[in-house]
């Protein structure tokens, strides 16, 4: 009987252990967890502010070259050329327009009707108003 009581204090005092054990563990797991999932947020948090900072740099870069290329002047002659269709005094400019044949006779005759030496706007207003 004596050893049925030592058995059974020693099966209590192993689950005491086993309990206090894991007492220890869960108090460990709440006090470390925040701390830890902060840390993973703000790695995270640096990463995807290293790679913004790795595509503004790279957008930087590209914005300095752009700024390179309209400091020179040929390069602006051919932006507007390009973009706002402009010409040099005494050159005329054709616009080839895919459509019809009625289409392309309308566009022959708005630009006939347009006079050379008249600033590009009143030729603009003009073309505007003929075409309807």
């Amino acid at each position: 009987m004596a050893r049925r009581r030592q058995l059974s204090f020693m099966r209590r005092r192993s689950s005491n252990r086993t309990l206090a054990l894991f007492a220890v563990v869960f108090f460990l797991t709440l006090t470390l967890a925040p701390p830890i999932k902060h840390y993973f947020t703000q790695r995270a948090q640096i990463s995807a502010l290293h790679a913004q900072l790795n595509s503004d740099n790279k957008a930087l870069e590209a914005a300095r070259k752009e700024l390179l290329l309209w400091q020179d002047p040929e390069y602006v002659k051919s932006q507007a050329r390009e973009r706002l269709h402009f010409v040099l005094p005494g050159e005329r400019q054709y616009i080839v327009t895919e459509g019809n044949a009625t289409a392309t006779t309308t566009n022959t005759k708005v630009a006939n009707s347009l006079t050379d030496g008249q600033p590009w706007y009143t030729r603009l207003i003009a073309s505007i108003s003929e075409a309807g």
